[in-house]
């Protein structure tokens, strides 16, 4: 739909009159109950049980799942400290929370440290499908003695690049996340997480089994890898807490996806802070289960002789050493991988969606220039920071050559430096704001007037610790994730100051004169009802705008220009929105083009702005709470028309009552229009219908003479007998001639 077009380069703004336009900042928006804002955190944080666990024991030995679960107990502790940044309606993340807390300079090298993050999770995640994958064709092609080796990093790079290039196509078309498909992956992944623990359970009552050694110093086992530049140190080997500290930072992967919870918080339905404390609780228990799970049944089952084999897929590993039969064990095996593919490729595209939103935001605040929001021209998106994210995650992959220890090591660097950053920058807001909160971090001393934020402080404390320990013992993580970090810091700096000179190029925003609304309704915009909605989203197609224009009288009936700031789930944060936030330079450059066409046809319009998650709920809503009696639009680039009618009418099915008539009118460039009626009206009946039902109507008035009988009474006939064929023994018969009855008019509609 028109919400998908896109807008070309931006002129220099041109006129004087201030004009008035309303911006709903959440009225629009769709809500979400927390078991749906679980799932979506959880299918990005538990994608890491398919491989934490075994990278944690490939470093420091058979005691990693004892560091997995300190990991995934430390990680309720830090989803705490994302709750309360919700609480203080810090908006945008652990960028703006820094950036409120300690300034400019250290937000943007937290950001950096995150996009370390996010650039690392697709092809770490990626990778991982890709061994799960070649690991099980390996294992077929063994069992079906076909002597074939497929070479595993690289066919599973190839699989993780495959992946990436097809989530970056789908976000440059602008497909919108779905919280409906988080659930049912979880739905999925709930049954072989169930399936594990009763099979694991059953064996290890079986054969028997012992707990994973203590992690004592005496029990770590470090690799050749493990120390960096420690390894010539003899504090791994002496201090226990040393020694502890490299088992956490080598297991952290396990708690990656925490960002993820604060940007859903936004949808989560009323009360909202309870229902995200919920969600934490769910997300917590559920990768406890799972992710810790996973990493001491594959030491407990596993033998010590062949578990290193399976590091690279350590739950396909699990599969092949449970108790029963090889075509049961190789079925589930299989069913672990979709299970992982799902799970884990969504992983890849929550990563692309997560930098495409951080750089989308620091670009908002003025840090980035425009020139890389600027939308794609078919789709709207912001292209070129999608190109760049995913370029730099296929030069990831290409540089890692499908080696997910040498991608887990460089990942903890992007992992722990922004939890440290976010919990630092809550630490400083107990002070700098130390008003009252819905929910604080607990364990808070009070001596006088004084609070001493002890389990804040603890967590920070940790969190930095971690940073530190990682610095020392993961050379490439600190080389790769400082080079990094300092790299996009510097263009972050130059950036901004480039930004800022150029700033004087566009007219300011007063030009607009915004006014916030809790809602859409007429009132507020100075409307009457049955006015026309018309849906603005690109300012070079503005051909539906026109075509109202052309025929309205303004006399008789207004015109309200509606933009629609969609938000995606990574672009949002945590918090309210402000008004600025929905009304950017590319709104400002879409209302000032809209007003000069209404000023050139000598028309009037009304201008609003709102912010949405779903698009024809959205719309939808809109046209009710503004009592509109035709939403005007152009067409999808990614749907049919009938299909968008279709989905059109189905939202409509979803609004409250009472249920709005509305006319929907889609215009095409060319000057087509096509138009559906939604919700119960009178259909516009062809003169061959007429004709048919005039005919009926003779036949029918003979052979029930003297009884009288109308046109409308052989349509009500009519519908009845099909409403009771439906519901009897008849309906495949009536549902088969109905479809031939469609097949056959299909070219003849399409000529209309």
């Amino acid at each position: 739909m028109e919400n998908h077009t896109a807008k070309q380069s931006l002129p220099t703004l041109t006129g004087s009159h201030t004009q008035r336009v309303l911006v709903a900042t959440t009225a629009m928006l769709a809500f979400i109950s927390f078991w749906r804002a679980a799932a979506i955190v959880l299918n990005d944080m538990g994608s890491s049980a398919f491989y934490a666990g075994a990278i944690a024991e490939h470093f420091v030995g058979k005691a990693a799942p004892w560091f997995i679960l300190a990991i995934m107990l430390l990680s309720y502790a830090v989803r705490s400290v994302y709750i309360e940044s919700c609480s203080m309606f810090v908006r945008g993340g652990v960028y703006r929370v820094v950036k409120e807390a300690m300034g400019g300079t250290l937000a943007k090298f937290s950001v950096s440290a995150l996009m370390f993050d996010y650039i690392l999770t697709g092809p770490i995640s990626g990778v991982s499908a890709g061994l799960y994958l070649v690991g099980l064709l390996n294992e077929l092609l063994h069992y079906a003695h076909i002597n074939v080796d497929l070479p595993v990093n690289f066919t599973a790079a190839v699989f993780a690049a495959l992946v990436t290039i097809y989530f970056w196509w789908e976000n440059i078309k602008g497909i919108p996340e779905s919280s409906e498909k988080a659930l049912r992956i979880m739905y999925v992944t709930t049954v072989m997480v169930a399936l594990m623990l009763v099979w694991c359970g059953y064996t290890l009552w079986a054969r028997g089994a012992h707990l994973p050694p203590l992690p004592r110093l005496s029990n770590l086992v470090y690799s050749d890898d493990a120390l960096g530049w420690l390894r010539h140190s003899s504090l791994p080997y002496t201090v226990g807490l040393i020694g502890v500290l490299v088992g956490l930072g080598h297991s952290v992967l396990a708690m990656s996806g925490e960002e993820t919870m604060a940007q859903v918080y936004r949808e989560i339905e009323h009360p909202k802070l309870r229902n995200l404390e919920k969600a934490g609780f769910v997300i917590f228990v559920y990768s406890l289960i799972f992710t810790a799970g996973v990493a001491f049944f594959a030491v407990m089952i596993v033998p010590d002789a062949v578990r290193k084999n399976f590091f690279d897929n350590p739950i396909g590993g699990l599969a092949m050493y449970l108790v029963g039969p090889l075509s049961l064990r190789l079925a589930f095996r299989a069913f672990v991988v979709v299970v992982g593919v799902l799970m884990l490729a969504g992983a890849v595209n929550t990563a692309i969606v997560g930098s495409n939103g951080v750089l989308n935001r620091v670009s908002e605040d003025g840090i980035l220039p425009y020139w890389f929001r600027r939308p794609q021209r078919r789709f709207g998106t912001s292209y070129r920071i999608l190109n760049l994210v995913v370029g730099l995650q296929l030069l990831t992959i290409l540089l890692s050559r499908g080696n997910i220890f040498l991608l887990g090591e460089a990942y903890a660097f992007g992992v722990m430096w922004s939890f440290a950053m976010k919990g630092l920058a809550v630490l400083v807001l107990r002070y700098k704001q130390p008003g009252k909160r819905e929910f604080r971090v607990p364990l808070n001393l009070k001596v006088g007037d004084v609070e001493i934020p002890v389990g804040l402080g603890l967590i920070t404390v940790t969190l930095v610790a971690l940073c530190v320990i990682n610095l020392f013992t993961k050379q490439v993580a600190t080389l790769s994730g400082v080079a990094f970090t300092v790299i996009f810091f510097v263009v972050f700096e130059v950036s901004e100051k480039m930004t800022k000179r150029s700033a004087a190029a566009h007219t300011q925003l007063d030009q607009f004169n915004l006014e916030p609304g809790d809602d859409l309704t007429p009132k507020g915009l100075g409307v009457r009802p049955e006015n026309i909605l018309v849906m603005v989203r690109n300012y070079n197609t503005l051909y539906n705008l026109g075509a109202v224009l052309d025929r309205v009288d303004p006399h008789k009936q207004d015109v309200v220009v509606l933009h629609m700031r969609f938000l995606g789930r990574a672009e949002s944060g945590e918090g309210e929105l402000a008004p600025e936030q929905l009304f950017s330079v590319e709104e400002q450059d879409l209302f000032t083009r809209a007003l000069a066409l209404a000023e050139k046809k000598g028309k009037t319009i009304h201008l609003a702005v709102a912010a949405a998650t779903e698009k024809w709920d959205a719309i939808l809503r809109a046209a009710q709470s503004l009592q509109s009696s035709a939403v005007v639009l152009g067409p999808s680039p990614n749907r049919p028309v009938i299909e968008e009618a279709r989905i059109a009418g189905l939202a409509w099915e979803r609004l409250p009552d009472p249920k709005p008539r509305l006319t929907l009118e889609i215009y095409f460039p060319g000057g087509q229009e096509h138009v559906f009626y939604v919700g119960p009206h009178v259909p516009r009946l062809t003169p061959k219908e007429i004709d048919l039902l005039h005919g009926l109507w003779l036949e029918l008035s003979s052979d029930v003479a003297p009884e009288e009988i109308h046109h409308h009474d052989v349509v009500h006939f009519a519908l009845q007998e099909l409403q009771q064929n439906l519901s009897n023994a008849e309906r495949e018969s009536v549902l088969r001639r109905l479809r031939l009855h469609l097949e056959e008019i299909k070219d003849r509609r399409a000529s209309l």
